[in-house]
């Protein structure tokens, strides 16, 4: 658990170097906002979170729950699950996009930018 970084890492580098390349601007791990996002975009108003398919249950094959103490990693990436959905919450209602970008995703730069875009240009309800 020691070797399990919070920031920084591969996945939410490729993001922030792609984010980079396409002209965006943007500030790392903001805690006055709910959840301390990866990537804040303040200009646009807009976040993302660059999660981990294990840490926070993504459906693909790197988010399998492990043989031992299966009640114990059910338990904790279940309150991790249900914080995620709090905090887009707690977002919305403070008047910010966000975009969530999986770990296994990160290669497809393609997508990236088409969700990127398409958060910027979509209203705030």
């Amino acid at each position: 658990m020691r070797a399990v970084r919070s920031g920084d890492t591969k996945p939410e580098i490729a993001v922030r170097k792609l984010l980079h390349r396409l002209g965006y601007r943007f500030r790392l791990r903001q805690a006055n906002l709910p959840g301390k996002p990866d990537i804040v975009l303040p200009r646009h108003k807009l976040v993302v979170f660059v999660h981990g398919c294990f840490w926070h249950r993504h459906n693909c094959k790197r988010a399998t729950i492990p043989k031992t103490r299966t009640d114990f990693w059910e338990t904790k990436l279940s309150a991790n699950a249900a914080r995620d959905a709090r905090v887009l919450e707690a977002l919305q209602e403070l008047g910010w996009r966000s975009v969530v970008i999986w770990e296994c995703e990160t290669r497809d730069h393609d997508l990236i930018a088409a969700r990127i875009a398409a958060a910027l240009t979509s209203a705030i309800s």
